[in-house]
């Protein structure tokens, strides 16, 4: 291809001179919207096509292969295009197909192939299998070039069996899954196994210390790294071996590094030695044809639970870049117009924000109009948040034929926030959605085991149940013994629990399991005879608490594993709610309804559905609908970065990242009062909602193409019994009982005075009722 600079003609001033740049250091700050992942395709061909650079010569980091992906895509469509004009005279698109192929073929083989784009782990993975075997870590273990990669299922196994085999440790007292975690952040703070070792004062931290020396020296045995070494056993060549590190050095001098605010200190010190050669003094750095090229956004930093640490990017300037002020320094670029969000969303986005004081200041400028105002709902509870939440994306459906499902996002702080989501859409049913980044919530594993648990209680010849709770958590009933009960159960042709419960047939066939196993029926057998004594949700607190689940899950230590308690107490709320609203608040009957609800067909690949997702999970994602739920004090902020101000700091950005993911429209909302482990408690509504200007937040609905409900209809504020009974009811119709909760007529049986109605209900199915003599209200 010939020399051009046309294709930069469409870009906006900033991302041109942020494209334009050749050699030295470049931060370029990109809000959200502004076409950072632009800026990066651009500056690649820029730099091939203008500058002449060979492509070998450049790497690209990013954070996902799908953004690896997307660029590499990008670069081939745009060189194509490129060439198409050149050798044809006319646009890539307006080609026979084939002549299309063979220009995307070209460009691939000469261009795209030799690239270096991916994420920091497929990269240095890459470098590692040339140079691993130049590599000797401090005890003096090394790594053939043919090394495996241990997954985290790996991971975690190999430190199981460090544990509890080479250590004869209880596992109870030092849960794998913790000390794995431990060690997982020490590789990703740079330290090897001593240099932890030497900043434990503990015991538990000397003998995790400990457990990562074994872990090492296991690793190196078997001739394999885990993901964080993929990282940090580079760094550590790099540093051991100059010859190495200036092959690599002399190899990448233009150097890119997306989302630049979640990298994390051993990264960063990849992309510094790579830069600098390892020069500690920065007036030694010859940036002749070299550059570092960081595209990045500190508002955006929401990742420090996987230790990345947006101060990186706040100190580029002084670690990189000439230290001047923003309007004078040549060193930083800011991306500021937004191309996804309407005005009045964006406004509210930069008020939020400018409360934070680590930041980079700038401003998202609006490139679209101004837009619907940005509603508030207070809900009485989370169930009538969950039903306005549905309700509007029906009525917003059904009025903009151009909305389908997938235009609209519910986003919650917390997983175990989605269950009320389900249950009302659940309720009308022909609304489709998907959980993004996780489980629906009845599938999730923590509530199936709970579940599990019930059903054995419920249904002691439900082997499957059995099998899946009887060493979960671990009770020291290994596979052989459950086989060797199994096998009994099979030639006797009775279920495996009659096996189980007979203590003389145990202490025949477990062996030394026997004691575990016994222990485990008699739990069992106890709540069997409470089960007309107790409700089910304190079954279900009592099976949790003496089976071990809740405590091996406190004891992991990890934020997972309070995702997965947090999960747990939900469950209890879905029980005492099911108690509250049904007449039959059996054990069985709330089991019933729970096999409903965790049985409902996946959706099938492709379809339009509404997206429920957490904060962190919609990073990156766009809907021209967004309802951002659970706005309350101690939900969201969370609680316990409440009284911490750098840790308040990320939930403000969190919150921010969840308002710049809508581009028409945005709903906010917060509960009066919300279910707690089981009891209604008062909600006081987020800090974040205060933070926002009174002007550009409405508590009354605003008109979309139709005329749509008031507040005050859509809230909690009832019509008159007598109102709601003067009109005809048809099937669709939604009311509320003073008892059941919200429901959903399903059919209408006689005509006149004498008209019966059955009615849907969430948690305990269709009931027939008579308006005349049941105290139940209109809400549509």
């Amino acid at each position: 291809m010939t020399e051009s600079t046309d294709f930069l003609t469409h870009l906006n001033p900033s991302q041109r001179r942020a494209v334009e740049h050749f050699c030295g250091p470049l931060l370029v700050v990109a809000g959200a919207g502004s076409g950072k992942t632009r800026a990066l395709t651009y500056r690649i061909a820029n730099l091939i096509l203008t500058h002449k650079v060979d492509p070998e010569n450049i790497l690209a980091v990013t954070f996902t292969n799908k953004a690896a992906r997307e660029m590499k895509s990008r670069i081939e469509t745009l060189f194509a295009q490129q060439l198409a004009v050149q050798t044809r005279g006319q646009r890539l698109e307006l080609l026979p197909e084939l002549e299309q192929t063979q220009l995307r073929s070209r460009v691939y083989k000469k261009y795209i192939k030799p690239l270096w784009i991916g994420t920091f782990h497929s990269l240095f993975a890459r470098i590692l299998r040339y140079d691993i075997n130049k590599y000797t870590d401090e005890k003096g273990r090394q790594w053939k070039r043919n090394f495996s990669i241990f997954d985290e299922s790996d991971a975690q196994t190999l430190v199981k069996t460090i544990v509890t085999k080479q250590l004869n440790l209880d596992d109870k007292k030092f849960n794998p899954r913790t000390i794995r975690y431990v060690i997982s952040n020490a590789k990703n703070l740079g330290l090897s196994p001593q240099a932890f070792e030497k900043e434990q004062s503990g015991y538990k931290g000397r003998l995790y210390a400990e457990v990562y020396h074994h872990y090492q020296d296991q690793l190196a045995a078997n001739n394999a790294l885990d993901f964080d070494d993929l990282i940090l056993v580079p760094v550590k060549l790099f540093q051991q071996n100059e010859s190495v590190l200036g092959y690599w050095h002399n190899q990448f001098r233009h150097i890119l590094v997306d989302e630049y605010q979640d990298t994390n200190r051993i990264q960063y010190e990849l992309i510094h030695l790579l830069t600098t050669n390892g020069e500690t003094e920065k007036t030694q750095w010859d940036w002749r044809d070299r550059s570092v090229f960081v595209v990045g956004d500190a508002d955006q930093s929401i990742y420090s639970f996987r230790m990345a640490d947006f101060t990186i990017l706040l100190g580029f300037q002084e670690d990189f870049g000439d230290g001047l002020p923003d309007e004078t320094t040549r060193t930083m670029v800011k991306l500021e117009e937004n191309y996804r969000s309407r005005e009045n969303i964006l406004q509210a986005a930069n008020y939020l924000i400018e409360q934070n004081t680590q930041r980079i200041d700038k401003i998202l400028r609006p490139t679209r109009g101004l837009g619907e105002v940005i509603y508030c709902h207070q809900a009485d509870d989370e169930l009538e948040e969950a039903h306005f939440v549905v309700q509007q994306i029906l009525k917003l459906n059904q009025q903009n034929p151009e909305l389908g499902w997938g235009s609209f996002a519910i986003l919650y702080r917390t997983n175990a926030q989605s269950r009320p989501l389900e249950d009302a859409l659940r309720l009308r049913g022909r609304v489709h959605y998907v959980i993004i980044g996780g489980l629906k919530f009845y599938d999730r594993k923590e509530v199936k085991d709970a579940l599990a648990y019930l059903r054995t209680i419920a249904n002691p010849s439900d082997t499957v149940s059995l099998l899946r709770i009887i060493n979960t958590p671990r009770r020291g009933i290994g596979k052989a013994t459950i086989d060797n009960l199994v096998l009994a159960a099979q030639e006797l042709g009775t279920p495996l629990w009659e096996i189980i419960r007979d203590e003389t047939s145990v202490n025949t066939i477990a062996g030394r399991s026997a004691k575990a196993v016994n222990k485990f029926a008699q739990l069992i057998k106890q709540c069997q005879e409470n089960t007309e004594n107790l409700e089910a949700a304190e079954i279900i607190k009592f099976i949790m608490e003496e089976s071990g689940y809740t405590d091996d899950l406190k004891n992991q230590g990890t934020d997972e594993a309070e995702n997965r308690l947090a999960n747990i107490h939900e469950l209890y709320n879905a029980i005492v709610e099911f108690q509250e609203e049904n007449e039959d608040s059996s054990l069985e009957g709330f089991l019933a309804n729970a096999s409903l609800a965790s049985d409902l067909d996946n959706l099938e690949d492709g379809q339009q559905a509404v997206s429920l997702m957490t904060l962190h999970s919609a990073k990156g994602l766009e809907f021209p609908v967004v309802f951002l739920v659970g706005l309350e004090q101690g939900l969201f902020p969370h609680n316990r970065t409440i009284d911490d101000p750098v840790a308040l700091e990320e939930e403000r950005r969190l919150c921010y990242v969840g308002i710049t993911r809508a581009q028409e429209q945005l709903f906010l909302s917060h509960a009066c009062e919300r279910r707690l482990y089981g009891y209604r408690e008062p909600a006081v509504r987020s800090q974040f909602l205060d933070e926002l200007p009174e002007d550009l937040i409405s508590s009354t609905l605003v008109k979309v193409k139709q005329q749509t409900p008031s507040a005050s209809t859509e809230k909690s504020s009832k019509p008159s019994s007598s109102t709601a009974k003067s009109k005809e009811w048809k099937k669709g119709d939604l009311l509320r009982h003073d008892t059941f909760g919200i429901g959903e007529v399903t059919h209408v049986f006689g005509s006149g005075k004498k008209v019966s109605i059955a009615v849907k209900f969430p948690s305990l199915g269709q009931k027939i009722l008579d308006p005349k003599r049941t105290n139940i209200q209109r809400v549509n």
